[in-house]
Order: C-alpha cells, then structure tokens, then sequence
C-alpha cells in the first residue's frame, strides 16, 4: 500500500506551482488586450481591408459635382487624358482612305475626256469607286439576265496584271497595283452605261456596234489620259491607250454578246 501512495505522489508531481498560473493569466490577458486593438484598429480601417493610397483618400473639400459628372479638381492628376486624343485623330473615312470629293474628281475627270487629270489625285490607291462601278456592272448585266459576275471580276484582275506590268516597262517611275486597278475601275463608268442601255434595248445590230465602239474609245482615251498625267508619260498616249481599248473591248463583247 505504501509503495502505491508513493507511486500516486510520483505520478501527479509536476513542477507547476501557484506563481506560474497567476503568470499565466497575465500573459492571457495581454494577449487579449492586443487583439482587442487589432479589431479596434481592423474596425477604424475603411471596408475591403485593403491598402489605400494616401491620395485616394477623401479630401476634405466638399463634393459639389453629380453622379454622372464628377467634381474636377485641378489638383487631382489628370486620369483620363487620353479623351483629348481622339480630337486630334482623323475621321474615319479618311484612314479607311476613302475621300468623296476626290471620288467626285476622278469621277468627272473620266465622264470628260478633254478635261485634264491631276495627277496627284489620280495616283492614289483608291478602290471605292472601282468597287462600285464593277458591282453597277454586274448589276446591270444581270437585269439583262446575263450572271456574269465571275467575268466581270477575272477580266478585271488579269487585265490589271497586264496592265501593271506593261505600265512598268513603259515608265520611269513605276507604278503600284493599286493605283492600276483604280484607274482601270474608274474608267470602267461609261462601260456601266453601256450595260444600262443594253437593259433597255438590244445592242446587237449597227446602232449597238456603233454605241460599242463608242464606249470603248470614250474608256481607252480616259485610262490613258489619266495614267499618261500621272506617271508623267507625255507622248505615250497612243501607246497605253492601245492595250486600254482591248481590254475594254473584252467588257464590250461581254455587254453585247
């Protein structure tokens, strides 16, 4: 019996004394007031717990603007000064490179073959206009039930191969894809008015031969008045209006035929 008692005593000895619990609770109680000031501060800070810059902070001038108009402060660094960039930029048409009025001049310099081209404007890769007199020629074609969309567009693309490299044998400068297919779309017009009369009556006889030849002569003498005054080809007139006549003949007998 003994040796248990002595085993009892050994069993619950501990080094654990009454000065070590009262350090105990004080060490308890600091830990409470300290995270008693951490809420206190958490509490104080503004909702969302992150970090917020000194300058976004409220400053203490009243608010005087709405919702949808802020007050402006001239103090405040300017946030939003990429707005007065799109004053200085250039409307739309024009970085799509589409301008009507030298629409317009192109448009009158092939209805008049005796007017001179300028040629700055003429030298422009413009493809609004050809765009649209090849569709107003299919068109037409077309209520004339003729589809001949597909031979409009493949004469169109070889004829301005050809004609591009023909152009840069002949010239000094050279000339771009571009301004070829313009220029050849652009004096495509009186063929459209071609096609428009073959809508109304037949072309197949002396009056349509003749208002043939008409049309492909009135198309020749503008492409080579306009290519000759803007690659600067003075006296080669005859020369460039050749192929010009045969490829417009081939729209002609598409007209026609």
């Amino acid at each position: 019996m003994s040796s248990f008692e002595q085993f009892h005593i050994d069993f619950y000895q501990s080094n654990y004394t009454i000065e070590d619990q009262e350090e105990g609770s004080n060490s308890y109680g600091s830990d409470k007031n300290l995270c008693e000031s951490r809420k206190r501060q958490a509490e104080e800070q503004p909702a969302g717990g992150g970090f917020v810059p000194s300058d976004m902070l409220l400053s203490p001038q009243s608010y005087s603007g709405s919702i949808l108009q802020p007050a402006y402060s001239p103090d405040a660094p300017s946030q939003l000064g990429y707005v007065d960039g799109f004053d200085e930029e250039p409307p739309l048409l024009e970085e799509l490179g589409i301008n009507f009025e030298h629409i317009w001049q192109k448009t009158l310099t092939v209805l008049n073959p005796m007017k001179p081209a300028d040629g700055s404007i003429m030298n422009e890769t413009d493809l609004t206009g050809p765009m649209v007199f090849c569709l107003a020629l299919g068109a037409t074609l077309l209520m004339a039930g003729k589809v001949h969309f597909g031979y409009v567009y493949g004469m169109s693309a070889i004829g301005c191969l050809a004609m591009h490299a023909l152009l840069n044998l002949m010239s000094v400068s050279g000339v771009s894809h571009g301004c070829v297919a313009s220029v050849l779309g652009y004096c495509l017009l009186p063929m459209v008015i071609l096609s428009s009369a073959a809508v109304l009556f037949s072309l197949q006889g002396t009056p349509g031969t003749v208002l043939a030849l008409f049309i492909i002569g009135w198309c020749s003498l503008s492409a080579s008045k306009i290519f000759t005054s803007a690659l600067a080809m003075e006296g080669q007139q005859l020369l460039i209006a050749y192929p010009c006549a045969l490829l417009y003949g081939l729209f002609a007998l598409l007209t026609v035929f």
